[in-house]
């Protein structure tokens, strides 16, 4: 999948390392091309008052596209 500048995305897995989980909504906020490799996404993660939370460099195939089945959820982070 090719996921635009500006579009939103959905984690498809833990990074407990970022401090993100499963299901969480980010902004692609850069794409990264490299010859013979999966093309890589810079994305940006936000709490509720729309501050950074975390930026990771993720290849595509930890994202995916939101549907209209989705629903947005919150958890608690301690």
């Amino acid at each position: 999948m090719n996921y635009r500048l500006y579009s939103d995305v959905i984690l498809l897995c833990n990074l407990p390392e970022e401090g993100l989980d499963t299901g969480d909504i980010g902004t692609v906020v850069e794409q990264h091309h490299v010859e013979e490799l999966e093309t890589g996404y810079s994305v940006e993660f936000f709490d509720l008052f729309g501050n950074t939370v975390a930026v990771a460099t993720l290849p595509g195939s930890y994202l995916r596209s939101p549907t209209s089945a989705d629903r947005p959820t919150v958890r608690l982070v301690n």
